[in-house]
């Protein structure tokens, strides 16, 4: 059997990633949700420095737990905690991205994917890299609006949610926008794909960063987050741990 210090010595001596942004008072984010707030109780003029924050669960990189849209969904204390360390694969279309930001991550796009890198493993955490967190920390570049106030951004197509979830069985899914599915489409229709992968039972992360520097397969996520009562949501820190 492993020892765990063993096991901790030889995580530790790997390359480790944050994943997640700084989060600040003018951070980009939904234009319908409050800015942070932070302000000094006390300082250490009067012998502890102790900081009030107030902050909405969905700001920055953060966590959606099914009850974010779906009644009746887990609440995130409900996660099993064994949930919250995954293997992590990276499916990188940035290239495609950036010639068309419009972009949607299709069911062939995972079919070649794992022709070149073998099947997505089950209970995995899939993100989906498009380099759009290279726009951070432009509320302007991160939304990417036209003329009309429609967001030009990639998103996930329903397709590739449902091979995820139903043939692949994976735990979570991530992206570096603030929405699930892509700009036009929900301008058009609601956000309904996050709605359906959020009804699937499964989380996911929003507004991921430095997907960049991480390998196809092979590196492990780790998320972690404050233990709220009742939270549908919450800003995270999240780390990738490279092979």
């Amino acid at each position: 059997m492993t020892d765990l210090l063993t096991l901790c010595k030889e995580l530790k001596s790997k390359k480790w990633v944050n994943l997640s942004h700084q989060i600040k008072e003018d951070s980009p984010r939904f234009p319908a949700l409050p800015a942070l707030e932070k302000k000094d109780i006390f300082t250490l003029a009067d012998g502890f420095h102790v900081q009030q924050f107030s902050v909405v669960g969905q700001y920055g990189t953060h966590i959606d737990a099914p009850i974010h849209f779906v009644e009746g969904g887990r609440w995130l204390e409900e996660l099993d905690l064994k949930d919250l360390l995954l293997p992590l694969v990276v499916i990188d279309k940035s290239q495609e991205v950036a010639e068309n930001p419009d972009y949607i991550l299709r069911k062939q796009d995972i079919v070649d994917f794992e022709a070149e890198h073998g099947a997505v493993p089950e209970g995995a955490f899939v993100a989906f890299r498009s380099d759009w967190s290279k726009r951070w920390p432009s509320q302007e570049q991160m939304r990417n609006l036209d003329e009309q106030d429609i967001q030009h951004t990639p998103g996930w197509g329903r397709d590739a949610l449902e091979f995820l979830i139903h043939e692949r069985g994976v735990k979570a899914v991530g992206h570096e926008t603030f929405d699930t599915d892509a700009g036009v489409p929900a301008a058009a229709s609601g956000l309904v794909n996050e709605y359906y992968l959020l009804e699937q039972d499964i989380y996911q992360v929003e507004v991921l960063a430095n997907l960049d520097q991480l390998p196809a397969t092979g590196a492990l996520i780790s998320i972690a987050f404050p233990n709220w009562e009742q939270a549908t949501g919450s800003p995270v820190r999240a780390l990738a741990i490279l092979p």
